[in-house]
């Protein structure tokens, strides 16, 4: 009779692997990648694996929040197409060989290209603080900020106590940051202070047991705006924290790229934010979607994207492939966290094989080793392609930017990575604007100038070590 145990219990192992394969390949939209890599990991330990999938296999905002987001954004977006015609000056010009690019990026984001803007590149974390925190001195009706991590450090303060000062004058002052990345802040002395003195702190996608059962946990919102009296919005990879960056200095400084936009664009980022609150709050905001931004004249167009699991998800994925094929002399990419599919692979080699100058800049320390590791797998088959690998030397590059023939400009909250193209909430702005993507490449070329660049002969002799240990990261790259 003992003997029948052992038996069993193989056998129940093995049905159980089984049923989890199968759950797994009939996934919807099943990506070939990542359903192998899980495939793999539960076979080779069950235990782990399956506890790993069950927490964090499927892409699942949680139905109940999901079906509520959509009913939101919906009325949103019913909400500011209630007003007069577009004011004149606000016509977008797109160059012909980027309209299929923003015909993309509105059927995902619902948001056309808009003209008549003033943007202004904002690459320094004080400089970035600074501007905000005069725009919110200036403030006369409400200041709207949405950031992934919010410190309670110099920064933090400086913008915090701008807030309770624009608080007392009687300006609504709304703060949504994101329950994990800004944990620290919402258990801080800052946001006891800042509540007292009128100033709204929400925490977006709060983590419980109970989410946890019927949502991923790691689902974030990982979206950096602001957005000031509906006329003066900013948006890009700086947080509200010093360059120092408290929670993580061994990787200091934090090197950030920001826009502070001016004009009817503004109004975009302001509809991502009332849907974001309104998920949290249940409070509605469409009466701000009234106010019309300025139009600046002769001013430069742009296009913001919201992206995230609640959407079509392929959508930051498929417009990076678009921009990287539509590339004819130049490519230039930065960004902090590098772990990309095979078709991302294969378009950056394509664009170098035929002649795109094709340059890659990433962080030479990276404050995730895994990522890191996985990021390296991939250099031999760039570099044999002709692509460029620069490893950034001062600091932890965190920008998060892309140009194109010095023509097409775009700066994003989201990394080169599955999560950022599949999980997370994160927000983008398309710039078609010669003058613009010059200045940005200007600011790229500066982290160049400031990287060791990759010498791919010295690369190929690497020890076998390492190239077991990043082949190996890089197997697991569709799951991180």
């Amino acid at each position: 009779m003992g003997s029948v145990w052992p038996v069993t219990a193989v056998v129940l192992e093995f049905v159980i692997k089984l049923g989890f394969v199968a759950a797994i390949l009939l996934r919807r939209r099943p990506k070939s990648a990542s359903t192998l890599a899980w495939i793999v990991v539960i076979l080779a330990v069950p235990l782990v694996g399956i506890c790993a999938y069950l927490l964090v296999g499927e892409v699942k905002l949680g139905r109940r929040r999901s079906v509520r987001h959509l009913q939101i954004t919906r009325r949103i977006d019913a909400a500011g197409r209630r007003r007069s015609a577009p004011p004149p000056g606000t016509k977008a010009e797109v160059p012909a060989d980027y309209r299929h690019i923003a015909t993309l990026a509105e059927a995902v984001g619902d948001n056309e290209p808009r003209g008549g803007n003033r943007l202004n590149l904002v690459s320094d974390t004080d400089l970035f603080i600074q501007s905000l925190v005069e725009d919110i001195d200036k403030a006369k009706d409400h200041c709207h900020l949405l950031f992934y991590i919010f410190l309670d450090d110099h920064s933090g303060r400086r913008a915090g106590e701008a807030l309770m000062r624009a608080a007392k004058r009687g300006v609504a002052c709304r703060v949504l940051v994101d329950a994990v990345g800004s944990k620290q802040f919402l258990e801080s002395p800052l946001r006891e202070q800042m509540e007292k003195a009128g100033v709204r702190v929400v925490e977006a996608m709060p983590v419980n047991f109970v989410r946890m059962l019927f949502a991923r946990i790691d689902v974030r919102n990982h979206r950096k705006m602001a957005v000031i009296d509906g006329a003066v919005g900013y948006v890009g990879s700086h947080n509200v924290a010093d360059a120092e960056f408290a929670i993580k200095p061994k990787y200091a400084p934090w090197v950030d790229a920001a826009v502070r936009v001016d004009g009817p664009a503004v109004r975009d980022l302001q509809r991502l934010f009332l849907a974001d609150w309104y998920l949290d709050t249940d409070e509605s905001l469409e009466e701000v979607l009234q106010i019309e931004p300025s139009v600046v004249e002769q001013g430069m167009t742009g296009q913001v994207m919201g992206t995230g699991p609640n959407a079509y998800n392929e959508a930051m994925r498929q417009l990076a492939l678009a921009t990287f094929h539509v590339a004819r002399e130049e490519l230039i990419l930065t960004t902090p966290y590098f772990v990309p599919d095979e078709a991302t692979v294969t378009a950056l080699c394509a664009a170098a094989r035929r002649g795109v100058e094709t340059r890659l800049v990433v962080p030479g320390r990276n404050d995730s080793p895994i990522v890191a590791a996985a990021s390296r797998s991939h250099y031999e088959t760039l570099l044999e392609a002709g692509v460029t690998i620069h490893e950034f030397q001062d600091g932890l590059l965190h920008a998060k930017t892309m140009t194109i023939d010095r023509k097409l400009a775009l700066i994003t909250t989201s990394n080169l990575d599955r999560r950022s193209f599949e999980l997370n909430f994160e927000v983008s702005m398309l710039v078609y604007d010669s003058d613009f993507a010059s200045q940005m490449r200007f600011l790229q070329t500066a982290y160049v100038g400031r990287s060791r660049a990759v010498d791919g002969e010295a690369w190929a002799r690497r020890g076998w070590p390492r190239r077991l240990v990043q082949n190996a990261a890089g197997t697991l790259g569709p799951l991180l």
